[in-house]
């Protein structure tokens, strides 16, 4: 299922690489290879090849220019040594190799999570499209996602199994493969507490006193390593604030700088305000379809009979990273690939339903947004409007 997949985004890419315009970034008829490179792709194998700065760059304007600090080590390196390894001495075949290999055991981590909740055939169904999704050119081109999505599976694995150990393994190389970890952080408070809750304790019985340890441990060590990166790069190039200045680097395209210092949760309220903007609506009408979008996701991710077939956890790590993306992220077009750590829920819900119909349209529908994907962020991107 796996390999059909990549056939499919292989033959979609190609054809997206036919139709590409002089003015997209990668200009007209690009190959394969300019994808896998393309984008942040470009930043990983920096690091990969030259590390970090220790002295951060800045604009004409002199503010904190784009630069590596805001990508993490474990994928640039481990895209470098498989290159090397397979002896082609090139970075962008260690990241294909790694990118694809990390996909397919993220599909059977994702079936191995999935049959703990639904039965063979459903979790088989969930893995289709989780390799065909709307997403799926993440699995073959040089970005850490499929790595990221692999380890969280498995970490999620071992928490609906209750077997901690392998987590303190899983989240540190989580926390330096991208960021997110401390939405992880987060899942596991929210789970200790939801272990602890009267009606759950009374269903499967409360934590033991290790369960609460190992929980509280690494939830700390999730913590420790999600806020560790801002010291690490404080440390390397003088400047506390190297991390924030460079991650706002981005932000400041769409806003035109002005930001004071990094704040929480005022990325989503200063894009709404940008995107009334860019479209010409009232401001207020920005706002209010921001707060419908909030509350329609957190509802979905509660309410829905196919959601809350997860358990729990699932549910608990959707609620967790909802909440990161709204406390960091400012939405602009990568919004949809940062949405690719909600698959396993995602996945659990569009893999209940057993009609041949309604599975043949879902396919469809993901094999239609995976087009639309490939052929707007690859096809059609640019450097302000279509960023995967």
């Amino acid at each position: 299922m796996y390999g059909a997949a990549r056939i499919v985004t292989t033959g979609l890419m190609l054809l997206a690489a036919a139709m590409s315009p002089d003015g997209s970034r990668h200009g007209p008829d690009p190959s394969l290879v300019d994808y896998v490179l393309g984008w942040d792709a470009q930043w990983y194998w920096t690091v990969a090849v030259s590390g970090y700065p220790d002295e951060l760059p800045v604009t004409e304007t002199g503010d904190v220019a784009q630069n590596a600090w805001a990508f993490m080590p474990v994928y640039a390196h481990i895209a470098q040594l498989a290159g090397n390894v397979l002896g082609a001495g090139q970075w962008w075949v260690g990241a294909l190799v790694v990118t694809l290999v990390a996909g397919y055991l993220a599909c059977l981590a994702l079936h191995a999570l999935l049959r703990e909740r639904l039965d063979d055939d459903q979790a088989m169904w969930g893995v289709v499209l989780l390799a065909a999704g709307p997403l799926g050119a993440l699995f073959q081109v040089g970005y850490a996602e499929a790595l990221f999505l692999l380890l969280l599976l498995l970490s999620l694995l071992c928490v609906v199994r209750r077997q901690y150990r392998p987590l303190y393994l899983l989240v540190p190389l989580m926390g330096y493969t991208r960021p997110g970890v401390l939405a992880f952080a987060l899942f596991l408070g929210l789970y200790g507490l939801w272990r602890l809750a009267p009606a759950r304790r009374r269903a499967l019985g409360g934590p033991t006193a290790w369960e609460c340890v190992h929980i509280v441990a690494l939830g700390a060590l999730a913590t420790v390593v999600g806020f560790s990166w801002q010291y690490i790069a404080g440390a390397v190039t003088g400047d506390p604030g190297a991390y924030l200045a460079t991650e706002l680097s981005w932000r400041r395209s769409w806003t035109g700088g002005g930001e004071a210092g990094f704040v929480p949760f005022e990325g989503w309220i200063q894009a709404a305000g940008v995107w009334s903007g860019i479209w010409g609506i009232p401001s207020w009408l920005g706002y209010a379809a921001l707060a419908l979008l909030v509350v329609g996701a957190f509802a979905a991710v509660l309410l829905l009979p196919q959601a809350r077939r997860g358990g729990g956890e699932l549910q608990l790590w959707s609620i967790a990273y909802l909440v990161y993306l709204l406390a960091v992220f400012f939405p602009q077009s990568s919004v949809f690939r940062l949405l690719f750590p909600l698959a396993p829920l995602a996945c659990l819900a569009l893999a209940v339903p057993r009609s041949a119909r309604v599975r043949a349209t879902t396919l469809a529908l993901c094999l239609v947004g995976q087009w639309g994907w490939i052929y707007g962020m690859y096809g059609l991107g640019n450097t302000f409007w279509l960023i995967p």
